[in-house]
């Protein structure tokens, strides 16, 4: 089974959408298995994080330090577009994640929640796939 979820983003947001996959699990009516989670995007990522406010300023703070807006990226300078630091930096995170259910239920830690982050220079609207197999 897949379902699809689209969303409109802002730059820099990270949005939880853990109840996005956790519902398409309810959906599929499996038991156990495997929920594969990727956005078909190269300049937006899926990962876990705790989603609170102190992270959530974080991991931009940090992405910042790894991959810097200001840098002199090539990409821009083929493109023009300015966002050559978001094609790095989703490359760095990754577009999916594979995560096991039991029950009918996500294998999530305690404060671990799945979450969509926008990494790019201006709003986007994004599709993300979720894949249920048993």
């Amino acid at each position: 089974m897949i379902e699809r979820v689209t969303l409109k983003t802002k730059p820099d947001e990270i949005i939880n959408i853990t109840d996005y996959v956790q519902n398409a699990v309810e959906k599929s009516g499996k038991k156990d298995g495997l929920a594969v989670v990727f956005v078909a995007h190269s300049t937006c990522a899926i990962t876990t994080i705790e989603h609170e406010p102190g992270l959530l300023k974080d991991m931009p703070n940090a992405l910042n330090k790894i991959a810097p807006k200001s840098a002199d990226y090539e990409h821009n300078k083929t493109w023009g577009d300015g966002n050559g630091y978001s094609h790095i930096r989703a490359s760095l995170i990754g577009p999916s994640l594979a995560i096991p259910f039991e029950g009918g239920r996500l294998c999530l830690g305690q404060w671990q929640q799945i979450v969509l982050m926008e990494l790019d220079a201006r709003p986007r609207e994004r599709e993300i796939i979720i894949k249920i197999s048993s």
